[in-house]
This record gives C-alpha cells, structure tokens and sequence, in this order.
C-alpha cells in the first residue's frame, strides 16, 4: 500500500525498535507500547481509544499462553496488529453495483476536500475494474469544476457531462442520468457542489437532488486533515441525507490520518475507499487489515498471525486426541477442562464424538453442559495433586472437603469422578478406537 502517512513512519519506527529488541519482556513492551501511544495521539487519535488499545495490549501480551512453535514476539506482533486493525473496523467495506444499471452514486462533502478529483479517481478506478463509467457535474458554485473533470477524464475514455450555463443542480444531474442511461452506462457518478453542515441551504439543495436521483448510494468524501473532526460531519452529513459509505482523501499527507480514520469508523460509517496521493490512480479501496500492516511495515503480518492461528488450532487438535485417547489423568484435565468452556469448542468436540445425538443436542443442552464443565474445573482444582493423579484414592471425606473448596455439591464431586471413569472405560473400547480414528484421532 503506497502513500504511508507520518502516522505510518512513526508506527513503523516503534515496530521497528521491538523487533529488533534482544528480547520480548516486560520493559521492551512497555516501550512498545508508549510508541504506540505517542504516534496515535500525534495522528490525532482519541485519547480513550489510545488508552484503551494500550491496556489491551499489555494484558494480552502476557497473559495469553504462547502456542508451540510460536516465539513471544510473533505474538505480541499479532496483538497489536489485531488491536490497531480492531480500531478501524476490521472488514474491508466491498463495492458492488448489486447488478444494478445504472448504478448511481451521489458524492457529498464539505469545502476544499477534493471531491471533484475523488469524482475523477473513483471513476477511474471503476473503470480499471471494468465498468462503464460516467460522471455527471452537478457543482454549480464552482465553474471550474467540469473542466477540472473534463481535463482529469477525458484522456482516460470517461465521459464527463456538463451544463455549464445552467444553474439548477437538480436538472442537470437529472439531464445528466438520463443522457448515461442512454449510452447503457453501468455506474454513473454525480460530483455535487461542496457545502458545509450548517449551510442550510446547501444542506436542502443536497436533499432535493437525493429526492429526485434516488442515487443507490450515497458516498462521503472526508478530508483526512481535519482529524477527529470527521466524525462530527460524517454524523451530520448522514443525519441530512442517508451515507452509504465514505472515501477519506489526503492520507498521504496527513498527520491527522488516523483520527479521521478512527472517528469515521466510530460512526459506524464503512470506509470503503482512501486517497493517498494527488495522481488519479493515487485511489485504492480500504482494507483496516492490509492498512495496518503497512502502517507498521510489515507486509508479510498476515503470514505472522495465520502462523499463530495455526499453532493454536494445533494445540486445539492435540489436547482433544488427549482427552479422547483413554490415556489422561484428571491432573491433566485441569489444563484441557478450560477450552470447553466456550461454545465454540464445545460443539467443536462433541461433532467428534461419534456418540448418538450429538448432532441434534440443542442450545439448551449444551448450555447445561458449559455449567457442568464450569463446574468440574472448580472441582479439579480443589483436588491434591495426588487427587488429580489417582482419582481412585478419593473417598468420602475426601470428596466432602473437595465440594467445600469448589463450593459445589458432594454429588456433583461423584458426578465428575463418574463421568471420568466411565469415560476412560468406554475410550477403551476396540470399535470406538476404530470411530474415533475415522473422525482423525489415532
């Protein structure tokens, strides 16, 4: 991704630092950290989201069990690449004329944000993509609007039209839909005059041409300059008429980038498309995840968080051949137990099992099952060592004094230690093995 802004050479820099840090302690993510911390609120980032992604990241950077195979460092690498993607809304907002022909899109936006050359870029971009492109200039504040169009597009084969004499947007954007309808154009672009939130008259002119175009979408072009103040206009501009999506210009150049960027996406606006540079091409659609990896100079991040993905869902696979092998102790389960205490897993391991009536357990049941679980952890973890390592020596006082320190009943102590028995009976048997072997667990 070209175009880095300062936010992404002081990112960069900090990232840098960590990597090549002797080791990943405590004091070497702290700094990490701090980096972090100094290059958002330079960009202009809300101080509690800075604060909040900081906690993040020193909690899960030493919290979380490092998978085999997977250095603390690539680890740390991922958290923050997960959390500074997290920010910005994680999936990358996708264009799509929905077979739709003509599909038209109405551009909005304040003053001086370079719409007109966003009009020009997007147009180009699109038609790069294969569509059939046509911009309609509907600025009628701005005389040089549709030449700067015409100059921008025209040596690219995409038709610009115009009224230059006229003074009412609406019928020329009206005049304008009609005349690409004519040439079965597949997206046509109106670039409407620039105006400010509280122009009011500006304001109705942009409600009277959604009215009269009934555009399929209407998209917000933010000055990524102006910082955490895109937020506010995105929320005004989408109170006065609906915004399907926005395009941020000027990240090239901004050190107020990420601000635009995180105010935008705490609107809820998607972000579908970002300027970083002043050519026409200098357009490309937002991806947070591919973003952030330029950001911290590191292209290949992806590869870093899928290689501790993988090793997590190894380790995943191998505890559940443990536990289906007939061979743990409930010692081990103290380990084991806690990854069945989400849903997810669950399901996960009971579409193993090939018991009868697994597949059609319902919500309930295996809500029931979460608790039971929950409740076996405390259990385990109220035993002795020796408890854990040979089950079989648990007697009557025994089990009194662990159900007092799980705070859970007796019988829920002989329920566990029942089930368990039961279990490693059953996972001896020959046929079962055979079942188990063809689900991929030897």
């Amino acid at each position: 991704m070209s175009g880095v802004s300062s936010l992404g050479r002081t990112l960069k820099d900090v990232f840098s630092r960590f990597l090549s840090a002797p080791s990943a302690d405590k004091a070497a993510v702290e700094e990490l950290v701090r980096g972090i911390q100094r290059s958002l609120l330079m960009a202009d980032v809300k101080v509690e989201l800075v604060q909040k992604l900081s906690e993040r990241i020193r909690q899960r950077a030493f919290s979380e069990k490092l998978p085999p195979g997977v250095s603390r460092k690539d680890n740390i690498a991922k958290i923050v690449y997960e959390e500074l993607t997290a920010l910005l809304g994680e999936k990358p907002a996708k264009f799509s004329t929905a077979g739709k022909k003509p599909y038209v899109i109405m551009l909005l936006g304040i003053q001086g944000t370079g719409k007109t050359t966003t009009a020009a870029k997007l147009a180009n971009y699109l038609k790069v993509e294969g569509y059939k492109v046509g911009v309609v200039c509907a600025d009628t504040y701005r005389p040089a609007a549709f030449q700067q169009l015409k100059q921008l597009l025209e040596p690219r084969q995409i038709p610009v039209y115009g009224e230059p004499s006229n003074n009412d947007p609406v019928k020329i954007a009206a005049n304008g839909l009609q005349f690409f309808k004519q040439q079965n154009t597949e997206v046509v672009i109106i670039d409407t005059a620039g105006r400010h939130r509280q122009q009011e008259s500006l304001m109705e002119e942009m409600k009277s041409l959604e009215k009269t175009l009934k555009p399929d979408e209407n998209i917000l072009v933010i000055d990524g300059t102006i910082g955490q103040q895109a937020g506010i206009h995105a929320a005004a501009f989408h109170k006065a008429t609906p915004v399907g999506s926005i395009i941020i210009t000027k990240l090239d150049t901004s050190a107020k980038g990420g601000g635009a960027l995180t105010a935008v996406a705490e609107t809820g606006a998607a972000i579908k498309f970002i300027g970083v540079g002043e050519a026409v091409e200098d357009f490309q659609p937002f991806n947070p995840a591919a973003y952030i990896a330029s950001l911290l100079g590191m292209p290949d991040i992806e590869s870093i968080v899928e290689k501790v993905k993988l090793a997590e869902m190894a380790t995943d696979e191998e505890r559940m051949k443990a536990m289906l092998s007939g061979k743990f102790t409930l010692e081990d389960m103290v380990n084991q137990v806690s990854s069945l205490t989400k849903l997810g897993p669950l399901r996960k391991i009971l579409s193993k099992l090939p018991l009868p009536g697994v597949d059609g357990l319902s919500d309930e049941q295996l809500e029931e099952a979460e608790k039971r679980i929950k409740k076996w952890t405390a259990i385990i973890k109220s035993m002795t060592p020796e408890e854990r390592a040979e089950p079989g020596i648990i007697d009557g006082s025994r089990i009194r004094r662990i159900s007092r320190g799980a705070g859970v009943l007796e019988r829920d102590v002989k329920e566990l230690l029942k089930s368990y028995q039961t279990s490693r009976k059953m996972l001896k048997d020959r046929k079962l093995r055979h079942l188990l072997k063809t689900r991929g667990f030897e």
